[in-house]
């Protein structure tokens, strides 16, 4: 009998630990049969909205689980080639321009005839194409002027309407500038001179029209020819003489969020990207006083303000065929979806780049005017995006810091940038 019960405890213990053993390996199975990819992202502001995204996404699709990786862009780059030598490369990624696509382009899934590409605004897919095949797609769009207070512009008696040229800003700086006192300003402008990024956005309004309004022909120039750049010097000498000093030192934190946004200066030279931080201070600002001036860079055509896409997203080919279409799936549901779009809308705070964008829910009026320029092709396009590699840091932005510091002349300056241009777009063709 005790024979008989240690048997039976015996098959007991052994069908128990098959049934623990069983569910365990189903926990694993399912626990391998998720698709996990990864979206890599350069832009710090939207990382919360991409979480809340991912979670929504998997949510619907439970079988996927996404990982946002958030390096901002200064060191993105750098991050990003560092995943791909160790062996990591992210399934989705944030790229920043054609010279990265060229880098990347024997890994970036070709989306000429996709679903979601043909949602997108075709104005905007220049950004992502090369030799004609598109390898990436727009992030949102956003864009760049001179950002103006209303109401310090009602004041001074100025109608932002009827400044229609390069003569007509200037005489409205000038009238901004004998009123100060009357304002209430300390000057006209907050230019963030120790910004390299606001460089490269200022340098923007004047290269597009050089390179034809195109993307690809900016990536295949060879040079800098400063075609516009005369007119950049009359700008760039009225903002120094009106400007917060010392401007080399202008930062973004002071020229936003303490002059601009206290009424101490009229205008500054930024973007729409500017909007969430002023919401967070005074939602009635951007609502109520927050303008955009067009940039006269060209005397045969209009005043123009730079918009587009910033930023691109690309997916990785080589992944596995479940992880390539979760992330076509992913980006599907970020750009087509209710709730997607909501995220982009609402806690991205971009401008969708999709047709079917109901104007008026677009919150800020800024952001309401460049989405119709993009619309209407009256927009200039982010040809600067497309510069060599190394451009910006190396040359474009301390040789201006220069020029405004009065080290270098203006021939000197465009001398310089030149020839670096023209040096590091043949370091980065070669093969």
């Amino acid at each position: 009998m005790k024979h008989r019960k240690k048997v039976l405890l015996s098959i007991l213990i052994s069908i128990t630990f098959l049934l623990l053993s069983g569910f365990s390996f189903f926990n694993n199975s399912n626990k391998e049969q998720k698709t996990e990819i990864e979206f890599f992202n350069q832009k710090s502001e939207i990382a919360d909205g991409l979480r809340n995204a991912g979670e929504a996404f998997e949510k619907e699709n439970p079988e996927v689980e996404v990982t946002i990786t958030t390096v901002t862009s200064r060191d993105g780059g750098a991050a990003l080639l560092s995943k791909f030598t160790s062996g990591n490369a992210p399934t989705m990624m944030m790229l920043g321009g054609l010279p990265d696509i060229d880098f990347y382009k024997d890994y970036l899934l070709e989306m000429n005839d996709r679903k979601l590409t043909k949602e997108m605004l075709p104005q905007l897919l220049g950004a992502g194409t090369l030799n004609d095949q598109i390898l990436a797609l727009p992030m949102g769009i956003e864009g760049f002027g001179f950002m103006y207070n209303r109401e310090i512009f009602a004041k001074a008696g100025i109608e932002a309407n009827e400044i229609q040229s390069f003569a007509d800003f200037q005489k409205a700086v000038e009238t901004l500038d004998d009123k100060k006192e009357e304002l209430g300003i300390t000057e006209v402008f907050a230019y963030e001179g120790e910004d390299e990024n606001v460089a490269n956005h200022f340098f923007a309004n004047f290269a597009a029209s050089e390179f034809d309004d195109d993307n690809n022909a900016a990536f295949n120039a060879t040079e800098l020819n400063w075609e516009n750049g005369d007119r950049m010097k009359e700008y760039t000498d009225l903002i120094n003489q009106h400007t917060v000093q010392p401007v080399v030192t202008m930062t973004h934190p002071h020229s936003v969020e303490d002059l601009f946004f206290n009424d101490e200066v009229a205008m500054i030279h930024q973007g729409n990207w500017i909007v969430p931080a002023l919401d967070d201070m005074d939602p009635s600002f951007v609502q109520e006083k927050l303008g955009l001036l067009p940039v006269f860079a060209d005397d045969d055509l209009p005043g123009r303000n730079v918009a587009g896409s910033n930023w691109v997203i690309g997916i990785n080919k080589t992944k596995s065929d479940p992880e390539v279409q979760a992330a076509i799936d992913f980006l599907e549901f970020l750009y087509t979806s209710e709730q997607g779009k909501k995220i982009i809308a609402d806690e991205f705070q971009l401008v969708p780049p999709t047709k079917d964008v109901d104007i008026d829910e677009i919150s800020a009026p800024v952001s309401r005017q460049l989405y119709q320029e993009v619309l209407d092709d009256k927009a200039a396009p982010m040809t600067y995006k497309q510069e060599p590699y190394g451009f910006l840091r190396a040359s474009l932005a301390p040789n201006f810091q220069k020029y405004l510091a009065g080290q270098l002349s203006w021939e000197e300056f465009t001398q310089r940038t030149s020839a670096d241009f023209a040096q590091m777009r043949k370091v980065q063709t070669v093969d």
